[in-house]
Formats: structure tokens, C-alpha cells, sequence
């Protein structure tokens, strides 16, 4: 390490740069506490450790969420940032932009990091068309990683999800027992795998109910959700079922824009349960992810595999739960 890069590490820590030196050069001599902090400072202005010393990196692990828009995504942040710390991990989290940092532009930062693992709430492996080749090289590096919610198939991580299926048989059903008989759907883009098995569910539970359904693609934003549910009601539906929260409030946009009132018109089902939904006008009904069961089930199949034992890949189901407020009600005669 050059003179300039140990004077640097000692002032952090308020040691000598021959404390610092020394270790480095693991020389005995100085306490534990010193030596922690020594090599915290290190990590913390992003310089490499010696080799040898490699093994006790930080306890850093990576969380890395596609948005903070969506209030899901914050709550989810805060589940697994709490159940970290009780391990003694410190989360980093990173956060995707339009425009702005890839996942895998992240990742590379984390890899300099020298990060014990990865937590990933809706990344790229939610998207059959995006680029997974930094999932690939997680997996060359043996980065402990743990995937939330469904993904493409054969990447060979552990992954977390709330049952797709069940959600929406939950809010079809819902909509079916108070008379609805033409329901839309807004979903994620096409190649948003848990907006596949949602449609994929949605597509029995109509066939099987005897309705109609009528499915649009949206990006996943309030203005999306209007836009998407604007062509719904060109298609004459009394009933909605959203893929997120801020798709269905964007539907209850659309649903007055259009001069319509929800619910007595339109009865509008969001997904997610999200932070303030029960503070919209009106309240919304929505299928509640258990974000806290599963949130501690990312954060343990993470902790296992960096303790080394083995995990399997296969995907846990977490069983939502139909949320019933104001936004919902019997089909207009």
C-alpha cells in the first residue's frame, strides 16, 4: 500500500500508520478492536485488502432493488436490513434508475466490495428478455446469492416468491362473487415472468368461471396503470385486477378521468399491500405479500450459504392474503 493510502486508512481510524502497517502485514501487537476497525477503514474507502486478510472481509451484504417509487420495495428494504443486522451483516443498498446504474454496473461495485452476498428483490431474472450474465458470473464467483419473487428458469439461485397464482384466483374470485362478468387485467410487460404466471392463472380462473378477460401490459408506474386501464374501459369492463399498487391507483386515475366513480362503476383490486394503501380515496383492496415471512427467509437461505451449508435452489411459496377495503363492490346492473 503506498505511503499517501496508509496515512489516509490511519487517519480514519485515529491509529499510527505503523499500526496500520502492521496490520497488514498481520504483525502481532495490536488489539483486536484496532485490527477491526483497521480493516473496516479499508473497505469503507474502497481499497482492496491484502490477500491473506481476504477472509475476514466486512460483513457487507448487497440488496439490490429495482425501484424506490413503489412503497414495496422501501418496506421490503427495512425487513431485511433488521434481519441482517441480528446477524451482524450490514446491508448496502442499491438501487437501479432509468438511465442511471445497471444491476450489473452494481454488482461489479459489490464484487469490489468483496461482499459476503446478495439479496435481489425484483431484478433482472424477473425479465425472460434482459441480459442475465451477471447472474452467471455470480454464480463463477461462488457469490452467495438469494433471487426474490419468480424468476427465468435454470440460474440456479435459491429463490423467495409469493404464490402468483394464488393472488390472483383470490382477487378473481373476490370480483366473480360480487357479479363481475367482464374483468381486466393490468400486468408488468410481457417478459415480467411473475405478470406471466399471474396471466397464466388469470386465463384458468376465467375459463373456469365462465367471464370474460380482457389483459393489458403496462410499465410498472401510475401512469402506466392509467394509460393501461383507459383501453380497459374503452372494452367495457366493470372490474380490475392490477399486478402492483401504483398500477391500480393509476387505475382509479383512469377510472375518474373517464367520469366514473370507483367502486360503483368500477371496481378496482391492487397487489402488494404496500404502505398507505389503507389512505387512499377510496382504501384500497389489495392482495397482501407476506413481506416479513419472507423478507427472514431471504435473509436466512443468504446466511446459510455464507456459513457454507448447503441450500436448495428450489423456490419457497409464500401464500398471500386477499385484503378487502373500498375500492371493490357488487357489479353495476
Amino acid at each position: 500500500m503506498t505511503q499517501r493510502r496508509l496515512a489516509e486508512v490511519a487517519a480514519k481510524v485515529g491509529v499510527s500508520e505503523a499500526t496500520v502497517s502492521r496490520v497488514l502485514n498481520g504483525k502481532p501487537g495490536v488489539s483486536d478492536a484496532t485490527r477491526s476497525a483497521v480493516l473496516t477503514a479499508l473497505d469503507v474507502l474502497g481499497y482492496e485488502r491484502p490477500t491473506q486478510l481476504r477472509g475476514e472481509r466486512a460483513r457487507l451484504v448487497g440488496l439490490v432493488l429495482p425501484e424506490l417509487q413503489n412503497p414495496i420495495f422501501p418496506a421490503f428494504a427495512d425487513v431485511v436490513g433488521n434481519a441482517l443486522a441480528q446477524r451482524g451483516f450490514t446491508p448496502v443498498l442499491c438501487t437501479r434508475t432509468a438511465g442511471g446504474v445497471t444491476e450489473a454496473d452494481y454488482l461489479e461495485l459489490l464484487f469490489e466490495q468483496h461482499v459476503s452476498g446478495v439479496v435481489f428483490a425484483g431484478g433482472q431474472y424477473a425479465q425472460a428478455d434482459a441480459s442475465h450474465e451477471h447472474y452467471r458470473q455470480m454464480t463463477r464467483r461462488k457469490l452467495p446469492a438469494v433471487l426474490v419473487n419468480a424468476a427465468i428458469d435454470d440460474l440456479g439461485f435459491p429463490r423467495v416468491s409469493c404464490d402468483d397464482a394464488v393472488a390472483v384466483e383470490q382477487a378473481f374470485g373476490h370480483l366473480v362473487a360480487l357479479g363481475h362478468t367482464r374483468i381486466g387485467a393490468v400486468l408488468g410487460p410481457s417478459d415480467h415472468m411473475p405478470s406471466r404466471r399471474k396471466l397464466t392463472a388469470l386465463t384458468s380462473c376465467a375459463a373456469g368461471a365462465g367471464v370474460e378477460l380482457f389483459e393489458e401490459h403496462a410499465m410498472f408506474s401510475l401512469e402506466g396503470g392509467q394509460a393501461a386501464t383507459t383501453r380497459l374501459l374503452h372494452r367495457g369492463v366493470t372490474a380490475i385486477v392490477c399486478a402492483s399498487d401504483p398500477l391500480a391507483l393509476g387505475a382509479v386515475r383512469a377510472v375518474r378521468r373517464h367520469g366514473l366513480k370507483v367502486p360503483h362503476d368500477v371496481s378496482v383490486v391492487g397487489y402488494d399491500d404496500s404502505p398507505l394503501m389503507t389512505c387512499t380515496e377510496p382504501p384500497l383492496t389489495t392482495v397482501r405479500q407476506p413481506i416479513e415471512a419472507m423478507g427472514r427467509a431471504a435473509v436466512e437461505l443468504l446466511a446459510n450459504q455464507i456459513a457454507g451449508t448447503p441450500v436448495p435452489d428450489e423456490e419457497l411459496l409464500f401464500e398471500p392474503e386477499l385484503v378487502v377495503r373500498s375500492s371493490t363492490a357488487p357489479a353495476p346492473r
